[in-house]
């Protein structure tokens, strides 16, 4: 399995939104467009700042499609995974395998509070389903627990095609864990945390799924690249100068913010679904000045 690919910067890429709630497909195009314009690597369908679980399955694949279509092969698109049930999502596998994906994305299943065992069951179930493709494990601890790193290292020397992982955990030790026990096979890990892509790099990490590359694709990725071309000291200073405008987003609610800070910067991907609205306008005018300083703030 050549995984030559996996590696980089990868966007979980938002769904703009039409007033009805519709999704809003040429924007999504024009989306699709705009960062892969600004040199990212790869895109994360259906990540967790995309609204993916506030979507009926027809949308579901939709989205994928034209995702899939407008990006024609100048990237490769992963889409991610987030059912609870282990049958739904070997269901998305296949309908990912069939659609054309070049990867899945596992999210652990939300609200359960699953064993190790439970776990290991369900992320194998799903990758021997589509045994071709790769698979990478989601760990978001935002769903209430995190993966051990015997679990991942149990499933990335026991199943074939489960290559790798997104930690969005954001403590580096468990990053740091989980690339240690596995460094020995074939298995990539990507950091999930925006202000710890120039810290993941240095422990092992392949890349980084960001979302601040929705709206400033180019200065993400110039993090990555100046680090692979060997200039440490570049790449450590455009982490400090992403990091103040990525925690700004912070005082917002998930995901509200992706959503937020793109229309400060007039890319008019619209509202977030109900029941998240739009951030109170002090929330929204904190996140502007921190762009204004930064020189990302459009016009």
């Amino acid at each position: 399995m050549n995984l030559e690919w996996l590696k980089g910067i990868y966007v979980p890429i938002l769904t703009p939104m039409k007033e009805d709630e519709s999704v809003d497909f040429e924007k999504l195009r024009k989306q699709v467009n705009f960062i892969i314009d600004g040199g990212v690597h790869g895109i994360l369908a259906h990540g967790s700042n995309s609204e993916f679980y506030m979507f009926e399955d027809d949308d579901y694949e939709e989205i994928f499609k034209v995702i899939l279509e407008e990006v024609a092969g100048r990237v490769p698109v992963i889409m991610g995974i987030g059912a609870i049930r282990t049958s739904k999502c070997v269901k998305l596998a296949k309908l990912a395998e069939r659609l054309g994906a070049d990867a899945v994305a596992i999210l652990q299943p939300m609200f359960l509070k699953p064993t190790d065992e439970e776990l290991y069951y369900h992320f194998k179930t799903i990758a021997d389903s589509v045994k071709e493709l790769p698979t990478l494990l989601y760990n978001n601890p935002r769903i209430g627990y995190t993966l051990s790193s015997d679990l991942v290292e149990r499933l990335a020397r026991d199943v074939r095609n489960i290559v790798g992982i997104k930690d969005s955990s954001g403590d580096i030790n468990q990053l740091l864990e989980f690339i240690r026990k596995t460094r020995d096979l074939k298995f990539k890990a990507f950091g999930g945390k925006d202000t710890l892509l120039y810290s993941s790099l240095n422990i092992g990490a392949v890349g980084g799924v960001c979302t601040t590359a929705n709206i400033f694709p180019e200065l993400v990725t110039s993090i990555y690249n100046t680090y692979v071309d060997g200039d440490l000291k570049e790449s450590l200073e455009l982490q400090f100068e992403l990091n103040p405008v990525r925690m700004s987003m912070d005082k917002a609610s998930f995901p509200v913010a992706t959503k937020d800070m793109a229309n400060i910067n007039g890319m008019d991907v619209g509202k977030p679904i109900k029941p998240n609205h739009a951030s109170p306008s002090g929330v929204v005018e904190s996140m502007r000045k921190e762009m204004a300083k930064a020189g990302l703030l459009k016009g």
